[in-house]
């Protein structure tokens, strides 16, 4: 789809979209430029996927770590930018985090090693997270004097505010089953098992019906808001009622009584064959 500097954009014949960082040099750790690459990939994201163009992103990265949060090179250039540089420069990283947490299709990321700093926000704001045995997950702005501050939103609610407070607090390394058992990863794998543990998920998001995704999270989006309010009870039975009465939501109960695949799953099952009858042989 595109290939940046710092980090890749794949969109494969299934309609999932593949961003990587790659920067495996410095442990995929992320600076101004890379954080306005991502932002340019994820508006470009949004609306693909708002369009229905795209099915699901894959967020990941090379080498050995998932990224050592914010470069040292950057951190340096921010000893020297006042306030309001400081102030435009977390902006940015603010938009990132939120660009990549309200994707409307289902996103997942796949952790292989570290993940220190804003890279815990960015495992946060995935819909699901797959972790290798061998990743680790530090919120450890406090050991130089700074703050989670923009990710916090986005890790608290994955973990909750008890944990949020001993974890950024302490700075404190957490291995893989501590993430899983916090809630910031869905799923921890032996490292040579993390690739096929992604294919699966995959598999079964793309057995979804895209249209439902899409509501599915601006549904919960809503509800996180206000989970109990009059507005949001009257929304969700808007969204139910307006998915029955799609063209997706009636073929997919259709293929359910019929006892058939959903047509959303054939297309893809198409596009695949496709694309392989258009391979070479031998």
């Amino acid at each position: 789809m595109s290939d940046s500097t710092f980090s890749r954009l794949e969109l494969d014949e299934r309609g999932v979209a593949w961003l990587t960082l790659v920067r495996p040099e410095v442990h995929n750790a992320f600076d101004d430029r890379l954080i306005a690459e991502l932002n340019a990939h994820l508006e470009r994201l949004h609306d693909a996927a708002h369009h229905g163009e795209i099915r699901a992103v894959v967020l990941g990265s090379e080498g050995k770590s998932f990224s050592a949060g914010a470069d040292l090179g950057w951190m340096k250039r921010m000893v020297e930018y006042d306030f309001d540089g400081n102030l435009a420069d977390s902006r940015k990283l603010s938009a990132l985090m939120h660009g990549l947490d309200t994707l409307p299709c289902p996103t997942l990321c796949r952790v292989q090693g570290a993940a220190f700093g804003g890279a815990v926000g960015l495992a946060a704001c995935c819909d699901i997270v797959v972790a290798s045995e061998k990743a680790k997950f530090c919120l450890s702005e406090v050991k130089i004097g700074l703050s989670p501050a923009v990710i916090s939103p986005y890790v608290q609610r994955a973990i909750g505010p008890r944990q949020m407070r001993r974890y950024a607090l302490s700075a404190e390394v957490m291995d893989a089953p501590t993430a899983l058992a916090l809630g910031l990863a869905h799923q921890v794998v032996a490292a040579e098992a993390l690739d096929d543990a992604v294919a699966t998920l995959l598999d079964t998001l793309l057995a979804g019906s895209p249209q439902a995704q899409r509501a599915t999270k601006g549904l919960l989006a809503e509800v996180a808001r206000e989970p109990d309010s009059k507005a949001t009870r009257e929304h969700t039975c808007r969204v139910i009622s307006e998915l029955r009465v799609s063209a997706e939501g009636q073929e997919g109960l259709a293929s359910f009584f019929e006892k058939r695949r959903p047509a959303w799953t054939n297309e893809s099952d198409n596009r695949v064959a496709e694309n392989k009858a258009a391979e070479p042989r031998s």
